[in-house]
């Protein structure tokens, strides 16, 4: 590999779910994308447990680590914070970062609230620093490719844009404890944090910014046991969400996600139509993109059919095997963090391919009416400050 190659120097901040998703992908980005725009050095991961720190390094080689994350943002060699942490430890350590003079880039939603997000966005848009947001459903090849496919014209005018995010992992059966990310202190919300925000980015990303809403929550179970079994704690953020949305092009949509939906592991769906044809696509068959062009012919054989979006010509497949050979979910942050590296050592834009800060705070705007819009039983209009 060149010498050329740059090196950013990557903080993790969060060694658990996301913090082994980021760390995956940043692994990988020397050996799967030639040639990588630069060459991610693991300098330091920071968490709570020392214990499962020292483990996180061993497993992915990072050089130190760090209890304090005010302390990783000292160090020198860290030129790129990576906020994988929960909720609640989003804003502060990403705004100081930005102050420090690094590049940011934070797990999904952004923040607690839309507040808390336009805080960020204002700190990184100050700073001048590169931010990115983990809407990684964004680098999934065929939803880049359904993008250009409407950047194209092929679907003309957009009437619908329809989205489901489904899951199940809180059912009573599955004697879920109480955690995180059902403290509305820590979380900010349920469903509405966890998937409305998935959604309302494809939203946003595929049909354009979205105008009005009117939405409806519900939290079924209201408390859940502490994981130490010391006793029950309250469940203050909702379980599901629904919402009617008018977008500023004049589309419409809904927009549904539970927690609560049996058989349903990680179920993202969303379906647009337009004048002249029909896209949908679904996560758990990520690598397929579902297609209807209402001029097909011959029409004894008009449908939808299902394209295996595996072809080189296909966005990011050429880094990857031959035609029909799929590749997995951890791929899109591969792909998420190989952009947002071209864009710091290249001084390219994040956006419009890849989220940026300014869409993790519209994405929360939109989060917030949802939750607004279900409390006042009425319908509420978007404002981005």
């Amino acid at each position: 590999m060149s010498n050329d190659i740059p090196e950013v120097g990557i903080g993790m901040l969060g060694y658990a779910f996301m913090g082994r998703a980021h760390s995956n992908a940043l692994r990988s980005i020397p050996f799967a994308i030639d040639p990588p725009p630069a060459i991610p050095k693991l300098v330091a991961v920071c968490g709570r447990d020392e214990a499962a720190l020292k483990a996180m390094a061993a497993r992915y080689g990072y050089e130190k680590t760090y209890t304090n994350w005010r302390d990783m943002l000292e160090d020198d060699a860290v030129q790129l914070v990576d906020n994988g942490g929960p909720n609640d430890a989003h804003a502060e350590p990403s705004i100081l970062a930005a102050q420090a003079g690094k590049h940011v880039f934070c797990e999904k939603p952004l923040a607690r609230t839309a507040e808390e997000a336009k805080a960020m966005l204002d700190a990184v848009t100050k700073a001048g620093v590169k931010h990115g947001v983990a809407f990684n459903y964004r680098f999934v090849p065929a939803i880049r490719q359904a993008k250009l496919l409407i950047e194209s014209g092929a679907l003309g005018r957009i009437y619908h844009f329809r989205a489901m995010y489904l899951q199940e992992w809180i059912l009573p059966h599955y004697n879920t404890p109480h955690l995180w990310r059902m403290d509305k202190q820590r979380a900010g919300t349920g469903a509405i944090g966890d998937l409305a925000a998935h959604i309302v980015d494809l939203g946003r990303y595929l049909v354009g910014e979205m105008k009005s809403l009117s939405g409806m929550t519900r939290t079924f179970i209201e408390e859940r046991p502490l994981p130490d079994g010391s006793g029950m704690a309250k469940v203050d953020v909702d379980d599901a969400f629904v919402a009617t949305v008018e977008f500023a092009n004049g589309a419409i949509g809904s927009l549904e996600g539970t927690r609560l939906a049996a058989g349903r592991k990680n179920y993202e769906v969303i379906e647009i139509n337009g004048e002249k044809g029909s896209i949908r696509f679904n996560l758990e068959r990520l690598n397929e993109l579902e297609v209807y062009w209402v001029h097909d012919e011959p029409k004894e054989t008009q449908g939808f059919h299902t394209v295996n979006v595996t072809e080189g010509h296909h966005p990011w497949l050429h880094h990857w095997w031959p035609p029909g050979h799929i590749i997995g979910w951890e791929h899109t942050f591969i792909h998420e963090l190989t952009h947002f590296l071209d864009s710091i050592v290249n001084d390219k834009p994040v956006a419009p391919i890849g989220a940026t800060f300014e869409d993790g705070y519209k994405a929360a705007v939109v989060c917030d009416a949802i939750l607004n819009s279900a409390m006042s039983k009425r319908q509420v209009d978007l404002i981005y400050e």
